[in-house]
This record gives C-alpha cells, sequence and structure tokens, in this order.
C-alpha cells in the first residue's frame, strides 16, 4: 500500500469522485468508470517480522463463533460445490482445482481449495438474490475463512438492503432491494487451503525460531542489525523456498503455482461451480414447487437461476493485497466484472514491479505519525498520557527521543503476578508504531499509552502485550506419532506471505547485500517511521529459490464490464462511505464526482461534531454499528501486517 499524505488526512475526510480519470498504478480505470475514497488504511500481510502482534494461520475465532463440531477433513475435496453445515450458521465446501490452470491434459496435481459461504437471507430461486460477494482480507497470506467468520455478517449487512427481506409487505417484495451470499476462501498455500506447506519441521521448531528473531531485533535495532536479519533470512529462505520447488515424482510443485495469477483463476473456478450450483439449486426447488403448485410453464425458478456457463460474473469485496488481486483478475478476465470493491488500494504496478517503480510504499507515511501529534494536542493530557506542552510539533518531537533514547538503552520489566520478567526494546516498540499508522483510529490510544509509560520508566502494559502474544507449541502425541514436516506437526501458513509475494514481485530475489543495502536506505529516507519495517518486509524474498510458471504481470488497461468502486474503512469508519458501497452493489451506481464523505470518528477525539449532528434513521445506526465493528473486527483477522 502506498501511504500517501493525502492518505494520511483522510482520517478527518474520505474524498469520493475525484481521482476517476488518473492511471495511477490502474491502467484499466478510464472513463470515469472509478470512485474513489482515500484513507490510511490497514494491510494485512503474514510477516516473519518480529511482531507482537504476530499472526499464526490458526483462526482467531470471536467467542459466538462455534467451531468443535466442524473439522475440515470431514469434507472430501470435489469438482463441484458440495457445501456441508459448518461453524454454526456457515456452509463449508473444498472445490478440488487443477495446481497448474494451463495444463490441458488432465493430469497432474491439485489444490482443495478451503470455501465458507454465508448463506443470502433469500433462497437463490428468489428474485432478490443478488449473488455470491467473494472476499479477500489482504496479506498475501491471509485468510478468507477467518474474514467470513469473523466479518461475514458484518460484510453482509452492508452489501444487503436494509429492507428485512422476511416482511411481507408490498414494498418490501416489488422492491428492487438484493440480498447477497458472502464466500470466503482461503488462497493456495493459505490456511486451510491444501496442500499446505511449512518451512519447519514442527510448530516448536517454528516457535523457537521466531524467537530467535525477536531477540535479534529488526533492520534498524542495532548497527549490526542489517548483518543478522540479512543471515537469517539467507539460511531460511532458501532451504523453505527449495522444499516448494521439488515434489518426490517430479509433479507440478506449490510453490510455483502459489501466486496472484493462479488465485484468479481458482477465483473463476469458484464463481464457475457457484453457478452450477445454483442452477441444481433451481431444478431442485422447481420441482418442489411443481409438486406442491402445479407445473409451472415457464419454469421460472429454474431459468431464474440458469448457470451462464463460461460467462459467471464475478462480485468481490478485496482488502489491501486483496485490491491486487481484484485488479489483476480485472485486467485478466474484464468481461467477468460484476461489481468489485477494492478497499485500501495498494499500487498495482509497484506491487508487481518493486524494483522499477518511481515511488515506494512508504512515501510520505511519516504524514500519518505527524497527525498523533496533532490529535494528542487536541485531545489534551487526560486522554492522551503523551502529550506535551507546545503543541503537536513539540509531542512528535518527545516521540522521537523516546524512541532514540530506547533504542541506546531497553527498558527492563519486573515480573508481575501474571507474566514473568521482560526487556522492552526498539523493535517492541515500533511495532506499536507501525500497527498505529496502519490503524490509528483505534491504535493510536494504545501508542499514546504506552509512549506515556515508557517515558516514566514504566513498560508493563508493553511487557504484557509482549508476552501475551506468544503463544506455547509444545510437541502433540499426533506430531510425535506422524513426524516432521507432517500435517499433524506444523502450523501452516507462517510463511505463505514470502511465498505469495517473493514469486509475485519482479526483482526481490536475487539482490546483493550492497544492493538491497541501498534500498532499504532509500525506504529510511522516504519514512523514519516505516521504512526499516519495510525492508524487512523486503528482505524475505532475498535468496527466494521458488519461481512462478506463470506470471500475469500486465498490462493493466483493459476495460471492465462494470465500473469498480475503491475505498476504505478500515481506518476511518464513515455512515456515507457504507451507504456508497451499498448502494453499488445494490444497483451499481458509484458515487458523483466530487462527493467528499467525512470520518465519524477521529483518534484520541472520538465522534466527530458532524457526526454528532447528523440526523440518522435506525437503517442508518444499525449500518453506522456495523461500520464501527468491521474496524474492530479487522483488528482481530490476521493481525497488522503490511500488505
Amino acid at each position: 500500500m502506498d501511504l500517501k499524505a493525502g492518505d494520511a488526512r483522510a482520517n478527518l475526510e474520505l474524498n469520493l469522485g475525484r481521482r476517476a480519470h488518473r492511471r495511477d498504478g490502474f491502467g484499466f480505470i478510464r472513463r470515469g468508470l472509478l470512485a474513489v475514497i482515500l484513507v490510511a488504511s490497514a494491510l494485512v500481510l503474514v510477516s516473519r517480522t518480529p511482531s507482537l502482534f504476530r499472526p499464526g494461520i490458526h483462526v482467531d475465532f470471536p467467542s459466538e463463533v462455534k467451531t468443535t463440531q466442524f473439522q475440515w477433513n470431514q469434507i472430501l475435496p470435489s469438482k463441484d460445490l458440495r457445501y456441508h453445515d459448518c461453524f454454526d450458521g456457515f456452509q463449508c465446501a473444498r472445490l478440488e482445482v487443477p495446481m497448474d490452470h494451463r495444463r490441458t491434459d488432465g493430469k497432474g496435481r491439485t489444490v482443495a481449495i478451503a470455501i465458507a459461504r454465508l448463506p443470502a437471507k433469500v433462497p437463490v430461486t428468489d428474485p432478490r438474490y443478488g449473488g455470491a460477494i467473494l472476499i479477500n482480507p489482504g496479506g498475501p497470506g491471509g485468510s478468507g475463512i477467518a474474514q467470513i467468520l469473523h466479518s461475514g455478517t458484518g460484510l453482509q449487512t452492508i452489501a444487503d438492503s436494509e429492507l428485512d427481506p422476511s416482511l411481507d409487505s408490498d414494498e418490501n417484495l416489488s422492491s428492487s432491494a438484493k440480498y447477497f451470499d458472502i464466500i470466503g476462501f482461503d488462497p493456495r498455500g493459505v490456511g486451510n487451503t491444501t496442500p499446505g506447506f511449512s518451512c519447519f519441521p514442527n510448530a516448536f521448531s517454528s516457535r523457537n525460531w521466531q524467537l530467535q528473531v525477536e531477540a535479534d531485533g529488526m533492520l534498524g535495532s542495532s548497527s549490526d542489525s542489517l548483518m543478522r536479519n540479512w543471515q537469517r533470512n539467507k539460511a531460511l529462505a532458501p532451504s523453505c523456498s527449495e522444499m516448494l520447488t521439488t515434489t518426490a515424482d517430479g509433479d507440478e510443485a506449490l510453490g510455483e503455482h502459489v501466486n496472484t495469477t493462479p488465485v484468479v483463476e481458482d477465483m473463476v473456478a469458484i464463481i464457475e461451480r457457484h453457478g452450477e450450483w445454483r442452477e441444481k439449486q433451481g431444478i431442485a426447488l422447481q420441482r418442489v414447487h411443481d409438486s406442491q403448485y402445479g407445473y409451472d410453464r415457464e419454469q421460472t425458478l429454474a431459468r431464474r437461476t440458469r448457470w451462464k456457463k463460461g460467462s459467471e460474473k464475478l462480485l468481490f469485496w478485496g482488502r489491501s493485497y486483496g485490491t491486487i488481486l481484484g485488479a489483476t483478475f480485472a485486467a485478466m478476465h474484464p468481461g467477468r466484472i460484476e461489481r468489485t470493491v477494492l478497499d485500501a488500494v495498494v499500487n498495482i504496478e509497484h506491487y508487481y514491479h518493486p524494483t522499477s517503480s518511481a515511488t515506494t510504499s512508504v512515501v510520505d507515511a511519516d504524514a500519518i505519525f505527524d497527525r498523533f501529534g496533532i490529535y494528542c494536542d487536541a485531545a489534551g493530557p487526560d486522554v492522551c498520557p503523551m502529550y506535551t506542552a507546545g503543541g503537536p510539533t513539540a509531542i512528535t518531537t518527545a516521540v522521537v527521543e523516546l524512541l532514540s533514547e530506547i533504542k541506546n538503552w531497553s527498558v527492563p520489566v519486573t515480573a508481575s503476578l501474571k507474566r514473568g520478567p521482560e526487556v522492552v526494546t526498539w523493535t517492541d516498540v515500533m511495532q506499536i508504531v507501525r500497527v498505529s499508522l496502519y490503524q490509528p483510529l483505534h491504535t493510536f490510544p494504545l501508542l499514546a499509552q504506552i509512549l506515556g509509560e515508557l517515558r516514566q520508566g514504566n513498560g508493563s502494559t508493553m511487557a504484557d502485550l509482549k508476552q501475551n502474544k506468544r503463544v506455547p507449541s509444545c510437541l502433540s502425541e499426533e506430531c510425535q506419532r506422524a513426524g516432521s514436516y507432517t500435517p499433524e506437526c506444523t502450523v501452516p501458513g507462517d510463511e505463505s506471505t514470502a511465498a505469495i509475494l517473493c514469486t509475485d514481485a519482479a526483482g526481490l530475489q536475487d539482490p546483493s547485500f550492497d544492493v538491497f543495502q541501498q534500498s532499504w536506505q532509500r525506504l529510511k529516507n522516504d519514512s523514519a517511521m516505516l521504512g526499516d519495517y519495510w525492508g524487512q518486509v523486503l528482505l524475505e524474498c532475498a535468496g527466494w529459490k521458488a519461481k512462478a510458471k506463470w506470471r500475469f504481470a500486465g498490462p493493466f488497461s483493459s476495460n471492465p464490464a462494470h465500473p469498480l468502486l475503491f475505498h476504505s474503512t478500515a481506518a476511518a469508519p464513515s455512515l456515507c462511505i457504507a451507504k456508497s458501497i451499498r448502494a453499488y452493489f445494490q444497483s451499481g451506481i458509484l458515487p458523483n464526482p466530487g462527493t467528499v464523505c467525512v470520518a465519524d470518528e477521529k483518534p484520541l477525539i472520538g465522534p466527530t461534531l458532524s457526526s454528532l449532528e447528523q440526523v440518522r434513521s435506525a437503517a442508518d445506526d444499525v449500518l453506522l454499528r456495523v461500520i464501527q465493528d468491521e474496524v474492530l473486527r479487522f483488528r482481530g483477522i490476521g493481525p497488522f501486517l503490511p500488505l
């Protein structure tokens, strides 16, 4: 994601529609086809960077989701969609697709895509059924299964009509209201999709490695941090990627077919198979109707649900890296676009060609950090513990000085009744800074608390966070019986980001030490707050051996069958934005050029005056709460990682 100064200001207001004629990395956006809502928003990417919020690939389910009665291995993969009840109100399937979509002999390895569906509020035969919206939370490496279990209901509420479909009013039954399925899926190499992979023989080995990474510190943490991280990555990347490029029988290797391009074809398979499934449902319900009410010569239900073989269209809502996935789909299959919402837009040219791009992913990111000083000053010392007299500049200067002190002199923290002793390092604090820049609304307060405490020599909150995120990793009995590198032993997914990113992006795999050092320096020049972290992200690809067999990297100049909507809600919830998204899914309408949506809440300050003065209906209140909940839920899906 490109964090620009305009994005930083967008926590105050979200601009719609002004960039309809720009090509800024998305060449197919032409002739007013696009509405844009700018905000600085969170990106989700699984990283090997030492992090307090380091994700596992496991799903951190909310308490209301029941998970104990379902296991993915209970479902046999199939070439058509066969749904099974799962997760209390969802339906799950495992769709079998070719490892290599370009192979035409019907042979070769296959991938079983894990799919979870939140059914629409109306049956597929209802004229108000709007289709299935595919979602992606970001990454690369984010789990669509985790996203739908956390956020599926909220996303469905935003996309669906505000009318209750169960009411038999004339307005409801005769309306053009639409209600959607929501479908989350784990892309190949991620989560519950098989085959999976791991770079470590078991979870215990992986956890030991992560603790060593944490102890070494991220880039910029010491004078020899580059050497430490370079050598560590030279141990991990080649061995991990080589495991993904060889198979016992010499057949297709997952590491060569895990990049974005084949995932786009997996999405084509999902929407085609969904069309096939919809037709079967329609035929079955038509038979029931005919047996109960007499034969319908028009075969209305069957006709309404007919499979448009080879031409099913995509409804999609992707965040951060999900915008890469959606934009790549639009470039490869422009005629299949029906509705595509791209949230927290990543510059697609920079993603696929990072070494040739004129800009970096952190350009003007420090402008967001400057907002911390502005909001902290406005909130005052009672709300912002890092408050410093003298205005916003005095606050940001105090933060920079404190970070410098911690880099040179870590903060010891004695044991408490709930945790052991700890040492708070510069790396630890910079992880909180990083998270806050991507998610200022909900993390600026935490940043203010931690910095305020550290200024007083108190690192207890930081120590609690640090230790609470360390997951025990004792070997299970199943692992001991099955042996190293078996599914019983591994927690797949920690390395999926590198497997995808490093085979998508050109020129990241083989830099020399000196070339990488220069790239890192450019990132630091662009951003004092995020340059080191992004250097850490790119370092993961140095020495990665696997290369994609099929890599689409442009041109991105196709005209989609329907305009795309770009926006973001992850950092600054807005009722105006939610209504714009709903209107787009309901009827395809884009916001008028020049429309401005004001954020309903500011970091550290709370609800905006304009939000408090709004005259809202009961339906508006519901929608605003859903958008606000989405920001909270977004924090639980898969942490705060780069794309």
